[in-house]
């Protein structure tokens, strides 16, 4: 498992967790969830909450399938609280989970998300909220440079933004 930022790492404990907005439809087909909270970006305000959707998706105990969330800013005490944790303290590479869990705000029609939700995650669902939390704490924004494969044209994607695919 990787880290999200070089020489930090998630953490968090289930005690500290921030309760979710409250749940509403989630959609599957749609574009990634627009909650007033997400896309609030009126001068003078930061943009504290941003919305994502996971590449599968999290299967609860019923079999649903959660795909659209919300991830906030961490703060300091995010990153440092989960660093009494024993699991972390026992395993570093639990790290990442216990962090996720505190910062993930939203997850389709869950009713709380905690470090036992990141745990049963897809490592490649793991692997992207990793990236996603690393683009919108360390960089502040979840655009990213890149560079065309083909004809080396440096543009701009969005990792926030769209479905899978879209830029």
């Amino acid at each position: 498992m990787r880290r999200t930022i070089a020489g930090r790492g998630p953490g968090g404990g289930a005690s500290a967790l921030v309760p979710p907005p409250a749940a509403g439809p989630e959609s599957s087909a749609a574009a990634a969830p627009e909650s007033p909270a997400a896309v609030d970006t009126a001068p003078g305000r930061l943009r504290t909450e941003f919305p994502f959707q996971l590449p599968r998706g999290y299967v609860d105990e019923q079999g649903t399938v959660h795909r659209d969330g919300v991830m906030r800013l961490a703060t300091a005490r995010d990153e440092l609280v989960p660093l009494r944790d024993v699991r972390v303290q026992e395993n570093p590479a639990f790290l990442s989970v216990v962090l996720l869990g505190r910062v993930i705000t939203r997850l389709g029609t869950l009713p709380m998300v905690h470090d036992g939700v990141v745990e049963g995650m897809f490592a490649s669902d793991l692997a992207f909220l990793q990236d996603f939390y690393r683009q919108i704490n360390a960089e502040g924004h979840t655009r990213a440079s890149v560079a065309c494969p083909h004809c080396s044209e440096p543009f701009e994607v969005d990792l926030g933004g769209g479905r899978l695919g879209e830029s």
